[in-house]
């Protein structure tokens, strides 16, 4: 399936920062992504295995690296504790790796604790306002929280753990361990989860699965860690992770263990939860979706395809009259919502 080679960028807008300044998305950092370009070399990581990553480990003049990683440090400190600076006291940064490939070339930060060695990750990326709508999305609407800082052109992100989509469904799918029914039941649900908030290319390396040892089983949680093609598409299939190649065994698995009943189950209970997370934040949420409204993140022509593609998914005319992404994310989000058991109700 075709995926725009390079998508877009957007700035973000006068209406978004006022939106991330209310919210604390919003602060003033040490150091800009700008500066994390001046590094005098690199070399390829390679993962444990010696495969190359794609990701390279940049090296950086003698009287610029301290101050970078100072600024780093408070960068850490700034998204984990707030800006309690005492947390220096026991971190510093051990590696930098710049990714060459994707849209948004982001650093990678490796924080290393002294004390015991342990050690967290964070990225700075080129803030495009696509990014920030689908973080902010995925804050809101999904069962989990999102944790990063915007200042100018900049990004902060949290790293998101967890084993990559391609890499699970090569070496773990198979396991003993694995409960695959679980698995399957999982995937459906952010199949549906992505649909409904029209996050788009979800390639199975673009989403990572968090395992969690339960007392008799274990249990799954998929979770999008790239969040650029947040409504930029304009087929409804992008929007759709049950499309793409790469997870053509999530997708088998899917057929072979759940029957149409059960997965039907496990949308209705995602859009349930879905809605009850959007009554909980739904002040937040109507202010996101103003700004959308009133901003470009994609083309005239995907939004013209997208809304006519909608349109004949949910037999409704009115898709037919969104001007925008934000609109139609709105009656997207609406018109899904309104299937879910005890949403009629309110």
């Amino acid at each position: 399936m075709y995926i725009s080679k390079k998508k877009l960028f957007y700035p973000i807008s006068k209406r978004l920062r006022k939106y991330l300044h209310h919210y604390d998305r919003e602060t003033k950092l040490p150091l800009r992504y700008e500066d994390l370009l001046h590094y005098s070399d690199a070399y390829p990581y390679f993962d444990k295995k010696g495969k190359d990553t794609l990701w390279e480990s940049v090296v950086y003049d003698q009287h610029i690296q301290q101050d970078l990683k100072n600024g780093l440090a408070m960068i850490y400190a700034l998204l984990k504790t707030d800006g309690d600076m005492s947390v220096m006291e026991h971190v510093y940064v051990s590696r930098v790796d710049y990714c060459t490939f994707g849209n948004s070339n982001p650093f990678r930060v490796q924080v290393m604790n002294h004390l015991n060695d342990n050690y967290d990750y964070f990225y700075v990326k080129r803030a495009d306002a696509s990014r920030v709508y689908g973080l902010e999305l995925e804050h809101i609407l999904s069962p989990s929280r999102i944790n990063y800082l915007a200042d100018g052109d900049t990004l902060i992100e949290e790293h998101i753990a967890g084993i990559p989509g391609d890499v699970f469904i090569k070496e773990y799918l198979d396991r003993p361990a694995s409960n695959k029914v679980r698995i399957a039941k999982e995937f459906v649900k952010f199949n549906e989860r992505c649909f409904m908030r029209l996050l788009g290319d979800m390639r199975s390396y673009n989403y990572v699965i968090d395992v969690t040892p339960d007392f008799e089983d274990e249990q799954y949680r998929v979770r999008p860690i790239d969040f650029d093609q947040q409504s930029y598409e304009g087929r409804k299939r992008m929007y759709l992770p049950q499309f793409f190649k790469g997870n053509n065994l999530m997708v088998a698995l899917v057929q072979k263990l759940l029957k149409p009943e059960a997965i039907k189950q496990y949308q209705n209970e995602e859009r349930t939860l879905m809605f009850r997370r959007l009554r909980a934040a739904r002040y937040r949420l109507k202010d996101l979706i103003d700004c959308m409204r009133k901003d470009t993140v994609s083309t005239p022509e995907k939004i013209a395809e997208l809304r006519t593609e909608l349109a004949e998914h949910h037999h409704s005319e009115e898709f037919l009259k969104c001007r925008n992404m934000g609109d139609l994310v709105r009656l997207h989000l609406k018109t899904v919502i309104a299937k879910a058991p005890g949403a009629a109700k309110v």
